[in-house]
């Protein structure tokens, strides 16, 4: 359906719990014209950890660099699935089958078909969990699409 998938690439921000930290995320990104398309955010009581999808992940991990922040990227996946109960189930289920583990997930913000919704996932094998997702009939979405929604 999207043509040629490649992975997405995420950038993940490790913020010490002190006040105004995430802040200065959002406020680095917003005067760099840098849009966040979808995040999650883990924490402990010393740090999180802020995992982002935004439309340029190389400048936002060398913005944030800059400002002081420690900062990774990540090869995720975005997947389409179905916008009803159950619709995560049949791509769950087609990793469980071909024993991909899932290290996390999250939602992403929007679709361009108000029918579907889109998952960001982290697996313990990207490219062959896109070769199965695929061959399970299941959609994944290309950095190029995922970056401009």
């Amino acid at each position: 359906m999207w043509g040629e998938v490649m992975q997405v690439k995420q950038v993940s921000v490790f913020i010490e719990n002190i006040s105004g930290r995430l802040a200065e995320v959002s406020r680095v990104l917003g005067q760099n014209n840098i849009n966040i398309r979808a995040l999650s955010i883990a924490d402990t009581s010393e740090f999180g950890i802020l995992r982002l999808i935004v439309n340029d992940p190389d400048l936002a991990a060398s913005l944030l660099k800059k400002d002081g922040f420690s900062v990774g990227t990540t090869e995720v996946i975005a997947i389409c699935v179905d916008d009803s109960p159950g619709g995560l189930t049949d791509a769950l289920t087609c990793l469980e089958h071909n024993e991909i583990g899932i290290e996390y997930m999250y939602a992403f913000i929007g679709s361009s078909d108000p029918e579907k919704a889109l998952v960001i996932l982290r697996v313990e094998d990207t490219e062959k969990a896109i070769e199965v997702l695929n061959n399970c009939g299941i959609d994944t979405v290309p950095p190029n699409k995922i970056y401009t929604m």
